[in-house]
């Protein structure tokens, strides 16, 4: 996918492993339902609470959701991730749609399209641990979020 220019949230760099990984296109409905399917396959194997496999469940919902609708593809990758004693997921989503004009109004919930309240990605870097975003006009936005065992 396209390199991004505006940034508005970056993650701290990850030095520890990937001990798998994979992706899910999405184009469709059905696969925004994979998506989670394997997002949820994953927390769970990891051992996360029903709760974090909830919530992080909910986020890629969210953020499938956005490819799906405002985008029409683009590609979630998946990592599960140890870092020392830490285990977690990893995912990032990456489309080639129109961009967010306003990433910050957007995570201060000032933004909204026309069909949407703009509370999906403010929603989403609530749920998870670390939240990061980069979106140009024109070249599409990448979402990475994690979420760790606790």
């Amino acid at each position: 996918m396209n390199e991004r220019t505006e940034s508005a949230a970056q993650l701290d760099g990850f030095d520890g492993d990937v001990l798998r990984s994979g992706s899910v296109q999405i184009q469709s409905e059905n696969d925004i339902l994979q998506a989670r399917k394997t997002a949820r396959e994953i927390a769970q194997e990891i051992g996360f609470s029903i709760t974090d496999v909830t919530r992080t469940v909910t986020a890629v919902s969210e953020l499938a959701r956005n490819i799906h609708l405002y985008a029409d593809e683009g590609v979630m990758e998946w990592s599960e991730l140890q870092d020392g004693s830490r285990s977690g997921i990893e995912l990032t989503f990456d489309d080639d749609g129109p961009g967010i004009d306003d990433v910050e109004g957007v995570l201060r919930a000032e933004y909204s399209t026309s069909d949407g309240m703009g509370r999906g990605i403010q929603g989403t870097k609530k749920l998870m641990d670390e939240f990061g975003i980069a979106s140009s006009a024109a070249k599409g936005t990448t979402v990475t979020i994690r979420k760790w065992l606790k």
